[in-house]
């Protein structure tokens, strides 16, 4: 094995019935009010709110839903939103707390008491539960959770270990982990799949009827169960980190803590006897190769920067260095997995001293035996970027002419921003202009609206140049 990675590598109702994504908006609107009306800080209470959406809902979900059951998950997902709807109308106003995921913790602990009083179906069970909510810290969000047993000890990886039953489809499987841990939106998970927000939620409903429907435990395994549920927790932590890398909406770029969480999870199961395995140590140098580069994947003002414009003396060395290191650890034994090509690729990136001295034919080899393992239309895409460094744009062009199953990217704007680009190089300015329009009216994501409007300015000049 380590020999042929080698040859490819080298060196190198309620409101919390409407789900997360109405909550965004709501924080929006709230915090609006609150700089109006009580002078407080939009800004600040946005990003804190932004970051316990997709960070500590996750663990205080894991924790109640091992107290309740997976039968009543809807009801902890509604508990958890209803106690971030409440951060939200209060905190602009009463000020943020010391400790807002305490906070947060306490309110959902304070709702859960509340349910568990009312309803009948808890009654048995109604004093063993109280008396242990009340004795449950409140910042015990922040470590492990006492109810479950140690062999797997992140309450985030426990949960999403139980998310990917093998009863379920592995698309089920990620998406429903996704929603629940991840605090993604529907319409986020459909941009990760390639697939429309609709279609995403009906997934969501079948997988929750079915979990239902089929009794399927929802339970921590143990042992080969372990093994066998890795693949799916592996692409759950790979989509988290490429939100983080590049949003599918907003207005920035990059959301830096996604990436840095996905980087923690993914070390975690590195480090586990269970999930130390090849295709873990792989993923993890993926994920600090490409983490590397953020300090410089933006300006100053938030505008995207390219490959060739990046300022390659601010990546991060520390996590590159720590990224070939799990590259070569991931050379053991016979496994060639997906990780290790892409990791691969990111290798050559980081090894080269400048845009020039990219080893593109590297690259490229990669990338064939990368479409070898997963017949993606989007890895075929960006091996079209690589054709186009290597043979020129024309080569690029027939290259995404030639996808299988090109018929997937059809509403996915870079599939024309970077027809836009070779048509651009070829100097076909109104075929660039048509793709670089095309591309603006696809993208959601403000500092790439900036960026494809920049690309199509300059074509229309350039295109006047030439009529004049």
């Amino acid at each position: 094995m380590r020999s042929e990675l080698n040859r490819y590598i080298g060196k190198p109702g309620s409101p919390a019935q409407n789900g997360m994504s109405e909550l965004v908006d709501q924080n929006r609107a709230v915090t609006a009010a609150s700089d109006r009306e009580a002078g407080g800080s939009t800004g600040e209470i946005s990003r804190l709110a932004d970051h316990l959406f997709r960070h500590e809902a996750g663990k205080l979900i894991s924790v109640l839903t091992g107290i309740f059951g997976i039968n009543r998950l809807q009801l902890v997902e509604d508990v958890v939103q209803e106690s971030l709807v409440r951060a939200l109308r209060t905190w602009p106003y009463a000020g943020i707390p010391k400790n807002p995921a305490a906070w947060l913790t306490q309110t959902a602990k304070n709702l859960a008491l509340d349910l568990i009083r009312r309803e009948n179906l808890f009654h048995d069970k109604e004093p063993h539960i109280i008396a242990f909510m009340e004795q449950w810290p409140s910042d015990s969000a922040d470590g492990d959770s006492p109810m479950f047993e140690s062999e797997i000890r992140d309450s985030r990886l426990r949960l999403m270990f139980a998310c990917c039953h093998p009863a379920l489809s592995r698309e089920d499987q990620t998406a429903l982990a996704l929603k629940i841990l991840c605090a993604f939106s529907p319409a986020e998970i459909a941009k990760a799949f390639l697939t429309s927000e609709a279609a995403i939620a009906k997934r969501l409903t079948r997988a929750k009827q079915k979990i239902r429907d089929e009794y399927i435990p929802f339970e921590i395994p143990a042992g080969e169960e372990l093994s066998r549920r890795l693949d799916g927790v592996l692409q759950t932590v790979y989509l988290l980190f490429n939100e983080g890398y590049k949003a599918s909406s907003g207005d920035h770029l990059i959301r830096e803590e996604l990436c840095h969480e996905a980087i923690r999870l993914g070390s975690l199961l590195a480090e586990h006897p269970v999930g130390n395995q090849p295709r873990t140590r792989a993923l993890v140098a993926l994920m600090l190769l490409n983490a590397a580069r953020l300090p410089a994947r933006t300006d100053s003002e938030g505008n995207i920067l390219r490959l060739k414009e990046q300022d390659r003396s601010i990546w991060n060395q520390a996590l590159i260095a720590r990224g070939m290191q799990h590259l070569s650890m991931s050379a053991a034994g016979d496994e060639l997995s997906a990780y290790h090509l892409q990791a691969g690729i990111a290798a050559c990136h980081c090894a080269a001293i400048d845009y020039e001295s990219t080893d593109w034919p590297k690259i490229l080899s990669l990338y064939d035996r990368l479409l070898e393992l997963e017949d993606s239309p989007v890895i075929a895409l960006n091996r079209a970027v690589a054709v186009a460094n290597v043979h020129g744009p024309q080569a690029g062009i027939e290259a995404v002419e030639t996808i299988e199953n090109g018929g997937q990217l059809n509403s996915y704007y870079l599939l024309y921003a970077v027809l836009g680009e070779f048509e651009k190089q070829l100097n076909n300015f109104q075929a660039a202009i048509d793709n670089f329009r095309k591309a603006l009216e696809l993208t959601e994501l403000s500092s790439e609206q900036s960026f494809l409007s920049k690309r199509l300015q300059d074509s229309e000049e350039r295109r006047l140049r030439i009529v004049a």
